[in-house]
């Protein structure tokens, strides 16, 4: 079988198992979730044991530090995608819920209904606890989910699949809900995104280049955020010990995601008395910094900053730091470099905060908080399938209501035009 045909043949039957599942009631939904819970805990050994394929060639590969702790499958990690499988359960399913009605002058009744999107297709890198919180989302939305990880995490994530598959199936899940292509030709992803008269949307996980890629291939919607150029921006009315604080959180806690912090924007009137404070935490931490000239003359161990370190995704323990000299020159420095993924703002002036969370171009705009909470989980949405900097048809952390479209019911009493 040509990796054509096994692409066209894995998206015929999701189609298939997407009209299966929209007869699955909600609670047959949650035991089958349960089901899938259960499994990643007995097969967890199973599990970390196809990891270490993963993580060993990575090394070999020399990934960094950044990309092996994406893909390094801990027992605390196994845990969260069991939690997150958990989780979705408590969560009301939206399918078939009614967002609005309305009775027209002639007696017709308008239903505007959730329903499921169809099939959809995940095409991801490296974090391969993506397999399970994608298809748990999927699953409860009555999606039928394609999941095509990268090669880097292979074993990985065949492992979780098949769990996710026997735990299902215990349950009388419907064959083919949640399939793994298996190939890692990148033809695969081509044919797979291709395939407009079975997938109904494209969700891309990974670095800039592969969701360029896809969308350049895709015949078939696709949502998306290039990258996660983040920034914090400290106003002259900043509490300054939580700006500090906010700003080690946002870059340190886990460099390597797209909601950390890789521009920091100080108010040249408490520069001063700022940049060294937190400059002695990041460094402590092992944050190289790169500075413009005004942060540079006060922290002059900072290296320069060039032009291209504004645009920069880091991924890693390095900040570009800039000194502004008022909020309006830190949203537009924001609105030009920023990927519109998550900006925050700290200051205690009500007047900044409002203008701050009104002007800046993000999905999810913190007014004194880390950037670090853009997350479905943290937003109590359950296990999250990605991040959107789109404005069509979903922005910011997408769950489960994210996950579906809607349809219109129309009840008459033999009314016509």
């Amino acid at each position: 079988m040509t990796t054509a045909e096994e692409i066209e043949q894995l998206c015929r039957r999701a189609a298939a198992a997407s009209h299966a599942l929209a007869k699955v009631s909600s609670r047959r939904k949650n035991i089958i979730l349960q089901a899938m819970a259960d499994q990643l805990n007995l097969d967890r050994e199973r599990i970390q044991t196809a990891n270490q394929l993963d993580l060993k060639a990575g090394k070999e590969a020399g990934l960094s530090a950044a990309m092996l702790d994406r893909l390094e499958l801990t027992d605390a990690r196994i845990d969260g995608m069991m939690d997150g499988l958990v989780q979705l359960q408590s969560l009301r399913d939206p399918v078939g819920k009614e967002i609005k009605h309305w009775t027209r002058p002639n007696g017709l009744l308008i239903r505007k209904l959730r329903v499921p999107i169809g099939v959809v297709a995940i095409i991801y890198e490296s974090r391969p606890n993506v397999t399970a919180d994608a298809a748990g989302l999927c699953f409860k939305t009555s999606n039928a989910v394609i999941l095509r990880g990268g090669k880097e995490a292979a074993h990985s994530n065949r492992a979780i699949a098949e769990s996710l598959k026997t735990g299902g199936m215990k349950k009388n899940m419907p064959e083919y809900a949640v399939q793994l292509v298996q190939t890692l030709d990148r033809d695969g992803v081509r044919e797979l995104v291709q395939q407009d008269e079975y997938v109904d949307l494209v969700i891309p996980r990974g670095g800039e280049g592969l969701i360029r890629a896809v969308v350049d291939l895709s015949h078939v919607p696709v949502i998306k955020h290039y990258k996660g150029v983040c920034h914090t921006y400290v106003d002259v009315s900043a509490d300054l010990g939580m700006a500090v604080d906010i700003s080690e959180n946002a870059k340190c806690q886990r460099p390597g995601v797209c909601n950390a912090m890789e521009t920091l924007l100080v108010h040249q009137d408490v520069a001063e008395r700022f940049l060294p404070r937190v400059t002695e935490r990041l460094l402590a931490r092992g944050v190289e910094l790169r500075g413009d000239d005004g942060a540079r003359k006060l922290v002059p161990e900072m290296g320069k900053a060039l032009e291209d370190d504004w645009h920069e995704e880091y991924l890693d323990l390095i900040l570009a730091v800039r000194v502004v000299p008022d909020i309006d020159a830190a949203i537009a420095h924001i609105n030009t470099y920023g990927s519109k993924h998550s900006d925050a703002i700290v200051a205690t002036d009500p007047a900044a905060l409002k203008k701050f969370s009104g002007e800046v171009d993000a999905a999810t705009v913190y007014m004194n908080a880390s950037t670090r909470f853009t997350d479905g989980g943290e937003f109590g949405m359950g296990a999250e399938i990605g991040v959107s900097t789109d404005k069509l048809h979903a922005r910011g952390p997408m769950g489960l209501e994210e996950l579906t479209t809607y349809k219109y019911v129309i009840a008459g009493d033999g009314q016509i035009r």
